[in-house]
């Protein structure tokens, strides 16, 4: 099949995630007996891929898919930062994480909280014992890749999890499934919760296919790409570059030539996309109908004029759009910038409150153009600012990472006053990766790592951060005995 239709899509009606009581526990889905189900390598393989649920895209159904096209990876790191306008024409949740203030979120209900994934993790921890106590599969490396995508899948959520929140309780002990536990709110140390990402992401890595069994599922490339953004994130920058060059060892990854081609549904699958989000041209989002991309909704205003394309829902403005300062900032050559536009018809800058993003140039509405999560050219900048960060500078090697992104859009060298120096080389890295990655859901760690967060954010008209990045634990939490987090 041409792509990837997720199989829990035919379980869906057990695994999804229904109302809760409090605490650690894992929802009851249905009432699967381990003595006779599953009974076989296939069913099997139908029980680990449940997994995939938060990892796909469709309508929003509440807060349950970290790349949801609402208050998934798009509204939650790159909306709140200093490369997009504030949007007010909706309010509510819209407008809060545009604003990057996050006051609002303490009363914010389970529904709407992402913070529901500690017990997608007591899920997956169950999952991960279940499969290692059955004697279904052919072999050990059978049961490897399923464990491999299992694990891949908390330690993914996991990551995100502590970028949202910071680190949060968690049950990674299937003795601990069922008992007292589950009602033990108390947060691990950073250290702590870091290292339980990486031993699933490094599991991952060392058991998951170079090429996924089908189209959509997790690889080794993306789970060392994942590992990666983990330890720079931690600015942990030896193990960051470590984990760079075995990506770079694997000799499966390369830039293509046309940037744009990037976010085409006839070029979707090529040399430096690692992973994406597998979208479905016929689907709408509903249903068993399989992931879609219908971000155009968001990110063209509702008078949007191009030939044969839908225009979004929003008026005057998008949900997503670019400053203008952010538009300014790109080179007249720089090919990237073919993904926003300054005007249409009677629409330009006097009348928009930004520059329209258009980053998947199709006919708009429901397309199925893939959503690329995890590129090679995330790996090159990583690891340039890997070696910077380790040398005290940049080495030659450094600096050829970076032009080589520069170059691929149609950019020259580096000038020499950016590769003077570590710090003058680490600017010229945050922004280039604000060009590369516009609307890929990286600006926020970006600016955090590069402690540039909140003073960029809070230059842009109508942005009031909040002194942390992180969201605030929401009131039904903290009366469950979860501490807040500091600043609310």
């Amino acid at each position: 099949m041409k792509k990837l239709k997720l199989l829990i899509l035919l379980i869906g009606s057990l695994f999804l995630f229904n109302g809760c009581d409090t605490g650690l526990d894992p929802q009851i889905y249905d009432q699967l007996n381990p003595t006779t189900y599953p009974s076989n390598a296939k069913e099997a393989e139908l029980y680990a891929l449940e997994v995939y649920y938060p990892f796909t895209s469709r309508w929003p159904t509440e807060n349950y898919q970290i790349f949801g096209l609402e208050e998934g990876h798009i509204q939650q790191f790159d909306a709140p930062t200093d490369v997009m306008t504030q949007f007010t024409e909706w309010g509510g949740f819209f407008q809060d994480y545009s604003r990057a203030n996050y006051d609002n979120f303490t009363s914010y209900d389970r529904r709407r909280s992402h913070l529901e994934y500690i017990r997608f993790v007591t899920e997956t921890t169950k999952i991960i014992d279940d499969l290692q106590n059955l004697d279904v599969f052919a072999n050990e490396e059978e049961r490897n890749q399923l464990l491999g995508e299992v694990r891949m899948a908390r330690g993914w959520i996991m990551y995100y999890m502590l970028h949202l929140y910071g680190p949060v309780p968690v049950i990674l002990d299937p003795a601990k499934i069922g008992t007292e536990a589950e009602a033990d709110m108390t947060r691990p140390s950073r250290g702590e919760y870091v290292n339980a990402i990486a031993n699933d992401l490094r599991f991952a890595a060392d058991n998951l296919a170079v090429d996924a069994p089908d189209y959509g599922r997790f690889n080794k490339g993306l789970a060392l790409t994942a590992l990666m953004r983990l330890y720079l994130n931690e600015q942990d920058f030896q193990n960051a570059e470590d984990i760079g060059r075995e990506i770079q060892a694997m000799n499966k990854y390369s830039l293509i030539d046309d940037y744009m081609s990037l976010f085409t549904e006839s070029t979707e699958r090529n040399s430096e996309t690692i992973w994406a989000i597998s979208a479905t041209g016929s689907s709408t989002g509903r249903g068993n109908e399989g992931n879609f991309n219908a971000y155009s909704y968001y990110t063209l205003p509702s008078d949007f004029e191009a030939p044969g394309v839908t225009p979004g829902w929003s008026s005057p403005n998008a949900v997503f759009m670019a400053t203008w300062d952010f538009y300014d900032s790109f080179d007249p050559s720089d090919e990237r910038r073919e993904q926003l536009v300054e005007s249409y018809g009677s629409r330009d800058r006097t009348n928009l409150r930004g520059a329209v993003i258009f980053k998947y140039p199709g006919p708009g509405g429901f397309t199925g153009a893939d959503i690329p999560i995890a590129r090679f050219a995330d790996v090159k900048l990583m690891l340039a600012e890997s070696i910077n960060e380790n040398n005290g500078g940049p080495t030659q090697e450094a600096i050829d990472h970076v032009n080589d992104v520069r170059n691929r859009a149609g950019l020259g060298d580096l000038p020499p006053e950016d590769t003077q120096s570590m710090e003058a080389f680490n600017d010229a890295i945050l922004e280039e990766r604000g060009k590369e990655f516009l609307f890929e859901g990286l600006r926020k760690f970006d600016l955090v790592r590069h402690g540039e967060w909140p003073d960029r954010v809070e230059t842009i008209e109508g942005k009031t951060p909040t002194s942390t990045p992180l969201l605030p634990i929401p009131q039904w939490a903290t009366q469950d005995g979860m501490a807040q987090n500091e600043g609310y």
